[in-house]
């Protein structure tokens, strides 16, 4: 049958629909439950997803993102050594305990120790022998105002003697007191012999009561996901992310209904059956059902709906967000594996549209990358400051991905950049957003806009808003009801 033949179906997106309002008992947005499942194995708080994006999601923003019980996941635009570099900032950035602390011998220079403390954002560093006895600790008071970065450290640390220490499986009420009564900042484990066994600090636990919604692992690490491609070095990379701490590892890919896509799905989840494997992008429920049948663990919907994407000019395919998500809920229903709107969200409405119609997470990529986490510096012009944000198949994008992936320099980087341009045919854009001050207010924007058209609809939680919802479809003139109108706004 030809394309002709075939009855045209209507796509959607989230501008063309409203949700009705139902009786509601529920009294007030906070007794809304945000709760979901990034993937099948990862439980958020609050379902929002940073994406995968170099302009979006480095250590920073996973950071953030886990403390505000969401989830962040660290582009694969970097070397591999890079990349697993971020998600062990993630790991090491709190837990209940630290398993393994960075130490140095007392050999080692001031100046090795300021190094290590900045590469690690840490506070301090244990001390021990080649056989991890230890011998003491140096923190950044300790070293702050030596002039001599060359002494030992060995000379400038606070010697065992003089530590408070605690044994291995020390309970944590019994460490807050250590902490509390000995007014230090950091509990080092011993074990028996004297070895370190770990180490507690008084910032983790502040954290813990900072931000009790955070989303962590079993041993009360924040939890971070990691991209990785289809091709090269796609295997090695997902080997050193997992070793390094990944909880979750995300094919990324611009068309996932494809084979390549599917092939390194099924090599990914062959080596790490107990990881949790994320893949995408695909816009219709036969896509999302293939990628779950190869083992996905969440599939990614969007195809051509990000702020900055223009797979649909360039290439004609794609479908509007709200029916890609409809429809690719319904081909993951039966296999219960949660699906990720990802893409078109612009404002708080359009996450209560996403989630009402089955996504069970949104990612966010432009709305994020104005904000104080996302990588790269601040641009200050005419007196306003932006951040960047480029789609990852823009043509700088492509690019810069070459040169790495090839290592040229000179000449011949020259010629690879020349060559790129020749072939490429890009299908995304790059451009300025304006700064946004931190991350934490944009989610607090999102999430209270959720809650509140979670109460519209009467549900207390998202599984009640998916069996709750209405859509209804609006004109044009209802949209531009939709938005403020007839007045001369001032704020």
């Amino acid at each position: 049958m030809k394309a002709s033949d075939k009855a045209l179906r209507v796509g959607l997106t989230f501008d063309d629909v409203l949700l009705v309002p139902r009786l509601s008992d529920v009294k007030s947005r906070k007794d809304s439950d945000t709760k979901s499942r990034f993937s099948r194995g990862i439980h958020l708080s609050i379902p929002v997803v940073s994406a995968n994006m170099d302009t979006v999601t480095e250590s920073a923003m996973a950071i953030a993102m886990a403390r505000l019980g969401g989830i962040g996941v660290i582009h694969r635009f970097l070397s591999v050594e890079e990349q697993v570099s971020e998600v062990i900032k993630v790991k090491r950035s709190e837990s209940v305990v630290i398993e393994d602390p960075i130490t140095l011998g007392p050999e080692k220079t001031i100046a090795e120790a300021w190094d290590m403390i900045g590469r690690h954002d840490i506070g301090g560093i244990v001390i021990v022998d080649p056989r991890k006895k230890v011998l003491g600790l140096v923190t950044r008071r300790d070293i702050i105002l030596e002039d001599d970065s060359s002494r030992k450290l060995g000379d400038v640390m606070t010697p065992r003697r003089d530590l408070v220490t605690a044994p291995r499986g020390v309970k944590l009420d019994k460490a807050k007191e250590l902490l509390r009564k000995n007014k230090i900042e950091k509990l080092p484990l011993v074990d028996k012999s004297g070895r370190l066994a770990g180490l507690i600090t008084s910032k983790d636990i502040m954290k813990r009561r900072q931000f009790p919604s955070a989303t962590k692992d079993s041993k009360g690490r924040l939890r971070v996901a990691a991209a990785v491609g289809v091709r090269g070095d796609y295997m090695q990379r997902a080997v050193k992310l997992v070793e390094a701490g990944a909880d979750a590892l995300v094919v990324d890919i611009a068309h996932g209904h494809s084979t390549y896509a599917i092939d390194t799905l099924k090599a990914i989840k062959k080596e790490f059956r107990s990881v949790d494997v994320v893949a995408g992008n695909v816009a219709t429920s036969r896509g999302a059902a293939d990628l779950i049948r190869a083992g996905a663990d969440a599939v990614k919907v969007g195809v051509g709906s990000g702020s900055i994407c223009i797979t649909r000019v360039v290439t004609g395919s794609g479908v509007p967000q709200l029916t890609a998500i409809i429809d690719s809920a319904r081909g993951a229903k039966d296999f219960d594996v949660p699906v990720i709107g990802d893409g078109g969200i612009r404002n708080p409405g359009d996450v209560t549209k996403a989630l009402a119609a089955g996504a069970s997470t949104v990612m966010i990529g432009s709305l994020f990358a104005g904000t104080e986490e996302s990588p790269g510096p601040t641009i200050l012009r005419d007196g306003v400051r932006y951040k960047l944000t480029r789609g990852m198949a823009s043509l700088a994008a492509s690019v810069g991905r070459k040169i790495r992936e090839e290592k040229t320099q000179g000449s011949k980087q020259d010629e690879l950049i020349e060559g790129v341009i020749e072939e490429s045919v890009p299908e995304g854009v790059e451009g300025l957003i304006p700064y946004k001050g931190r991350v934490e207010e944009v989610v607090k924007q999102l999430v209270g806009g959720l809650r509140s058209g979670m109460s519209y609809s009467g549900a207390r939680s998202l599984v009640q808003l998916q069996k709750k919802a209405e859509f209804m479809m609006i004109t044009s003139a209802g949209h531009k009801e939709s938005l403020p109108h007839d007045i001369k706004r001032v704020m």
